[in-house]
């Protein structure tokens, strides 16, 4: 089980919210507290944010080594600022390699998607048949083998069949249609998901099994002002709230936050 976070407000340095926390991702990826499996998320990491002014698109940066170990990171996060971050730390999947193009963020022009779950049995179970409903586009799209990021080419199916769809409805639509799937197929599915295209936040918590995977928001924290966070495990003390199971949770360009069951 992997660990993610999700940023959206005021804009700041990316090791105010990557390092500097207590209880920060870095933290987490050798010491986490609410990992329903696994002990260590060290099998890659990602890094994703927005800057509008200088282009609509994402900017990313992955690594399949573990975060504590990338040399690179301390002096990136002094250096990047913006008001949008999408991170993620990876504990990989028995079956599923350690590849560049397994880490996420996964992109698809200006939405990146972060995903904590799984499909039980992928490669032998829904491989074959997510790939069997995608459009070309969403299948060409895809370039690594893992369940997060066919999840994810679901999601980029129904934004594309739909230019006016919502990141909200879009994935809603991909949750029950996986839910369906997975009842047919006796399958367990855990999808925590954040997504973003750059000016909101659109995550859910979901497991059709007993354990679902921690998520939690806070907003307007004292050292976080006029922002909020998503985050499998709080970062910091403070006043996080536990996200409804099997719900949606939209942050606005407003900062307004609306959760919907699923």
């Amino acid at each position: 089980m992997c660990r993610l976070l999700g940023y959206l407000g005021s804009s700041i340095q990316l090791d105010r919210i990557l390092i500097k926390p207590e209880h920060s991702l870095i933290t987490q990826s050798y010491k986490p507290q609410e990992m329903t499996s696994g002990f260590l998320n060290a099998d890659g990491f990602g890094i994703g944010w927005y800057d509008s002014a200088q282009d609509p698109l994402p900017y990313s940066y992955r690594n399949t080594l573990p975060i504590w170990n990338d040399a690179n990171v301390p002096q990136l996060a002094r250096y990047i600022k913006s008001d949008c971050y999408l991170a993620y730390i990876r504990s990989a999947t028995s079956t599923s390699s350690i590849a560049l193009n397994n880490c996420q963020p996964f992109s698809y022009q200006n939405i990146l998607f972060i995903h904590n779950g799984f499909i039980d049995d992928f490669r032998e179970t829904l491989y074959r048949p997510i790939r069997n409903q995608l459009s070309d586009v969403a299948y060409k799209n895809l370039e690594g083998t893992t369940d997060s990021e066919h999840i994810f080419a679901m999601i980029v199916d129904r934004l594309e069949a739909d230019s006016n769809i919502s990141l909200h409805q879009a994935l809603k639509d991909t949750l029950i249609e996986l839910a369906k799937m997975a009842q047919e197929n006796d399958l367990e599915l855990s999808a925590n998901i954040v997504l973003s295209d750059g000016k909101q936040l659109t995550a859910c918590r979901y497991a059709n099994r007993k354990e679902t995977p921690s998520l939690y928001y806070l907003k307007d924290n004292s050292e976080y002002s006029n922002a909020v966070i998503i985050a499998s495990e709080p970062l910091f003390e403070g006043d996080w709230i536990s996200c409804p199971e099997a719900s949606l949770i939209d942050v606005g360009e407003d900062l307004a936050i609306g959760i919907d069951p699923i």
